[in-house]
């Protein structure tokens, strides 16, 4: 069988290809061109991006420029918060709501004994803080208390698990202040590192970045505890061996470096280990507030204006206050 040469009909062709092949023929050839450039290329782009989020921080850091639009992006992302918050509001109020008769009786006669129980231990209480005023003036020393308290709400947690920070539902038309302190009813919790319009964020003191000013409340011995990122473990470590401390020892907040009012449980100690070849023993202990188990928190004032500084809790801030 002969070949047909290219660009000429055999017989066997249909009429169609007849017609078609003059018009197939005269289209011109159009070599391929590569596409046109839309622009720099991928890695100027990520350079001049990473050049301006570096000039952006720079400027944020020292001049806080940053602030205002940060503070805008809270109050719109505030309704927000409290979308993902609703379905945990709404499970409470709804086991609130269709709770127990019997339970609600038993509970409310249970209150109703222990708030009698409360009125006759305040009477007493009121007669020793009036004595305790009293010695303190005698000693030239004055006792912060708590002069207004409000109670926040926690929005969220950071799912970084060596960041213990928290979102509350209280910002600065509330009162709330950068370096306020947060307890709930068991000891110090945490406190405040940016107060925003609606919101505030604020640090436990489990975080690693936080050191809070504790003393031994067997003896005074006053020393820092610093956050190990393990929600219930905190960390002596500027004890030396000699220290008096041991087990079972409570640790109150001193009232060094003004970040917390003195007297206030942090937490116990749970070990001790004394090492002959270091010059510092290694004490554990566990804070006294149930950190990772509340959803409200008490933002207290003790008759300290607001401040902007940063926040005083944190190790930077304590670096003085070390034995």
């Amino acid at each position: 069988m002969r070949a047909t040469p290219v660009g000429i009909l055999s017989p066997n062709d249909s009429p169609i290809s007849w017609f078609a092949a003059p018009l197939i023929s005269l289209k011109p050839h159009r070599p391929s061109s590569p596409l046109p450039s839309r622009g720099p290329s991928l890695g100027t782009r990520l350079l001049l991006l990473g050049g301006l989020a570096l000039v952006l921080m720079v400027l944020d850091h020292r001049e806080g420029h940053l602030q205002t639009i940060r503070n805008t992006l809270s109050v719109a992302v505030h309704p927000i918060r409290l979308l993902v918050a609703l379905p945990f509001s709404a499970y409470e109020w709804l086991g609130t709501t269709l709770g127990d008769r019997s339970t609600l009786l038993r509970e409310n006669a249970r209150l109703k004994e222990e708030r009698r129980d409360a009125s006759v231990r305040l009477q007493r209480f009121e007669a020793v803080q009036a004595e305790n005023t009293r010695l303190r003036a005698m000693m030239g020393s004055s006792k912060k208390v708590a002069d207004r308290i409000i109670v926040a709400e926690i929005l969220s947690v950071d799912l970084d698990p060596y960041r213990h920070l928290i979102v509350l539902d209280r910002g600065t038309r509330a009162g709330a202040f950068q370096g306020q302190a947060l307890l709930d009813a068991n000891g110090i919790v945490g406190q405040i590192t940016r107060a925003q319009p609606l919101s505030s964020e604020a640090i436990l003191i489990s975080d690693p970045g936080h050191a809070t000013p504790v003393e031994v409340n067997r003896n005074g011995l006053r020393t820092i505890a610093v956050g190990t990122g393990d929600i219930d473990r905190l960390s002596l470590p500027f004890l030396a061996n000699n220290a008096d401390i041991q087990e079972g020892d409570l640790l109150v907040s001193s009232g060094l470096g003004g970040a917390f009012p003195s007297g206030y449980p942090v937490a116990e100690v749970t070990a001790v280990k004394r090492n002959p070849g270091q010059p510092f023993a290694e004490i554990s202990a566990r804070p006294a507030a149930a950190l990772n188990r509340n959803r409200e928190l008490l933002l207290v004032w003790f008759g300290q204006g607001e401040t902007d500084s940063a926040a005083p809790g944190t190790v930077e801030s304590q670096a003085e206050a070390r034995p």
